[in-house]
Parts: structure tokens; sequence; C-alpha cells
């Protein structure tokens, strides 16, 4: 599966858990668990609490996402 059949919905950061996943509640009220992108880590991108995110979702399984954009303050 490539990266542009990934489902693309923001949502904001709420919780950090361990092995770098994080909880983000989507702007449709759902929530789900994420990892960072791997570009993301290669940049060296830090998430915090409150950040909003756009994360992609697989069409298969959209309990679990990758976080692939960090939004500017």
């Amino acid at each position: 599966m490539s990266k542009d059949d990934l489902i693309r919905i923001e949502g904001k950061v709420v919780e950090a858990t361990g092995g770098g996943t994080y909880k983000i509640d989507l702007d449709n009220g759902v929530a789900v668990t994420a990892k960072l992108s791997g570009r993301m880590k290669r940049f060296k991108i830090r998430i915090i609490l409150g950040d909003t995110v756009t994360v992609g979702l697989s069409p298969y399984d959209l309990s679990h996402g990758l976080i692939v954009y960090r939004k500017r303050v």
C-alpha cells in the first residue's frame, strides 16, 4: 500500500503512550492510536500534548495510523 492510499484526517494529541505511540482525538470524535512516520523520525520532529496533527489512516484498519504532519502554532 502506498502513502497516497492513506486517508488523511486532522486531530489533536491527547496522550503520549510508551513506545513512541500517541493517542489522538480526530475532528470527527473518534480516538485512534498513531506512530510517527519515518520522515518525522528522520528529521527529529517532536510531538507534544495539544499539537494539531494530520494522521494517515489505512482504509483497512481505522483504529491505527501514522502521524504525517504537525501543524505550526
